[in-house]
């Protein structure tokens, strides 16, 4: 390793690529301790303390985890760059069902130049909106003194700041990927992460004892620390492993004969990723599954009086005592809310592979470069073959995402049982989406690294000895 350190600055590029990388990074952090002008920040503190363990709580970290926030901080970057993923996202759906973006797509540098054009506009949309209503919802917890109560002008300009500071983490991410290295908007993901890691290390370290069993004081015993370190490592592994699995498809190139010399009948592989989808069936599963609880909450409030009231009706109060077991069931994200959880997993795993991979695209493909799937016909049954391996290699992916999605809520269910409460914070980071975000960045991260290393003629780190 310290070799390879040595080679990274070796590489006048490289080097310089790294520093404009970690400095961006540096600037991004920054920004999380520059607060809004009129929140009062030590209250809103103490706030999301009381409430990192319920139901909302836990709503709230799952959107700031996924857009690399801590979005309780309220400061100039505290929507983080999740409004520019929802955006990319929106215009990547559009895209296979509006003809005009489609055609946009297929246009090349020009036609993504200007999709990201609609895009930035899009955030900045997305951008007024979130924030209007977060700092809507801080007014309304008395987080704001008196004389700045007033959304206009005071609010107006904590949206404008929020919006700005978005804007800027999105230029923040395109300078990334022109110069430095790795792609910028998972790079600002994962820095944000990891910057809860020192959150969930002072936990884990505060409520540890050397003991077999812990008490109320210290919970977390030699027999959980151990657990819950295996499962870290163990999820690195898997996620290693799937990340870089592959199914090969050997193909052979047609003979082509050049005087005396015969061309071609080579035979080759065609790599299909495992994992086609990547961590979006998590994102988009676990957005579209806070929708419920806020719904069960807002109905479950307004029919709370039908419960005591002598005069309301038995379906009244049948449908009063549903909405409350709705709320129950997403609040406490028990059995009901795992087995959607898992269903919309797997649905957006195929949805994502149908939307990134064509096999139409890539048999046509085959067929102009003069190469051939041996035993298939090219064409329509060469695209049929590769559609019906991809459906099977998804349902392993598929499966894999939703075991390391379900691991914190099985982890921290299990200890319960065991009489032992472990913070969502721990096991979010050491054995969940947090940490499939982070190795699967790391990973890209360092195939860009052997990329400049191996053009230099220098070792990878990746290389196999």
């Amino acid at each position: 390793m310290q070799k390879l350190i040595t080679i990274f600055f070796k590489v006048p590029e490289l080097q310089r690529k790294i520093l404009m990388t970690a400095m961006f990074l540096a600037i991004y952090r920054i920004g999380f301790y520059i607060p809004l002008p009129i929140v009062d920040q030590s209250a809103l503190a103490e706030w999301q303390e009381s409430i990192r363990q319920q139901a909302f709580g836990k709503v709230l970290g799952l959107a700031a985890m996924f857009g690399g926030t801590q979005i309780g901080m309220s400061t100039i970057f505290g929507l983080g760059i999740m409004p520019y993923i929802s955006a990319s996202i929106i215009f990547q759906l559009l895209g296979s069902v509006v003809p005009q973006l489609e055609a946009l797509m297929k246009e090349g540098e020009s036609g993504r130049k200007k999709i990201n054009e609609y895009t930035r506009y899009a955030t900045v949309l997305i951008c007024l909106g979130q924030s209007a209503m977060w700092i809507r919802f801080v007014q309304t917890l008395d987080f704001i003194p008196a004389p700045y109560k007033a959304f206009f002008p005071y609010g107006f300009i904590c949206v404008l700041i929020m919006t700005t500071g978005t804007i800027f983490l999105m230029w923040i991410g395109e300078q990334i990927d022109e110069y430095g290295i790795g792609n910028g908007i998972s790079l600002l993901i994962m820095a944000g992460i990891l910057a809860r890691a020192d959150d969930a290390l002072f936990y884990l370290a505060a409520g540890f004892t050397p003991r077999l069993t812990g008490d109320a004081e210290k919970p977390y015993s030699l027999i959980v620390t151990a657990l819950l370190l295996a499962l870290f490592i163990a999820v690195i592994v898997g996620v290693i492993a799937i990340t870089e699995s592959q199914r090969r498809i050997p193909t052979q190139s047609a003979k082509h004969v050049r005087g005396r010399r015969v061309y071609g009948g080579t035979r080759q592989y065609l790599p299909l990723k495992v994992n086609q989808a990547g961590v979006m069936p998590i994102i988009f599963a676990s957005s579209l599954l806070m929708f419920p609880y806020f719904i069960f909450q807002g109905l479950a409030r307004g029919t709370a009086g039908w419960l005591t009231s002598e005069d309301a009706a038995g379906w009244q109060q049948g449908l009063a005592r549903f909405f409350e077991s709705g709320l129950d069931a997403f609040q406490s994200q028990g059995y009901i809310y795992t087995v959607f959880y898992i269903g919309l997993i797997y649905f957006f795993c195929y949805f994502w592979t149908a939307i990134t991979f064509n096999p139409k695209d890539m048999a046509d493909n085959l067929k102009d470069y003069g190469s051939f799937i041996p035993g298939y016909r090219p064409g329509r049954r060469t695209a049929e073959y590769l559609e019906k391996v991809m459906l099977r290699i998804t349902y392993v992916g598929a499966a894999f995402l939703s075991l390391v999605a379900v691991i914190p809520s099985l982890v921290q269910a299990g200890l319960a049982q065991a009489g032992t409460s472990v913070d969502p914070i721990i096991t979010q980071f050491l054995g969940g989406t947090g940490l499939l975000i982070v190795v699967s960045v790391c990973l890209d991260l360092v195939q860009k690294i052997d990329s400049h290393l191996i053009m230099r003629n220098y070792s990878g780190l990746m290389t196999r000895r």
